[in-house]
């Protein structure tokens, strides 16, 4: 009995991959070997980037929350170190918001954390 394959599987497997790669430039788009590897090296970009935004936010709002707390005549660890032995919880993307937005509110917030 002669050998089959799975013709509708395989198909429908690198259907899959040839969609995914819509948009790329050239063979990368329509040629399945390649197009696998450049999909395979997006979507591990597109893993480590999700962890590398996360980093970029947060070193962002350590810097707006450093300036503003610079303009309130303390730095920013000793605010942080401040609000800690104060046991005050606010994060750092609220309060970066409070340092962009509401700089009364900031104020109050240092007041508070280096008494």
């Amino acid at each position: 009995m002669p050998r089959s394959t799975n013709l509708v599987a395989s198909r429908r497997r690198r259907k899959k991959i040839i969609n995914q790669a819509k948009g790329y430039w050239g063979k990368r788009k329509n040629v399945y070997t390649i197009s696998k590897n450049a999909v395979e090296k997006g979507l591990l970009y597109q893993y480590r980037d999700r962890k590398n935004r996360k980093r970029n936010f947060r070193r962002l709002w350590i810097t707006r929350i450093n300036a503003a707390a610079r303009l309130n005549d303390t730095t920013y660890s000793k605010l942080i170190h401040g609000m800690k032995q104060n046991n005050m919880e606010i994060n750092r993307k609220v309060l970066a918001d409070l340092a962009v937005r509401d700089a009364d509110t900031f104020a109050a917030i240092v007041k508070e954390a280096t008494a």
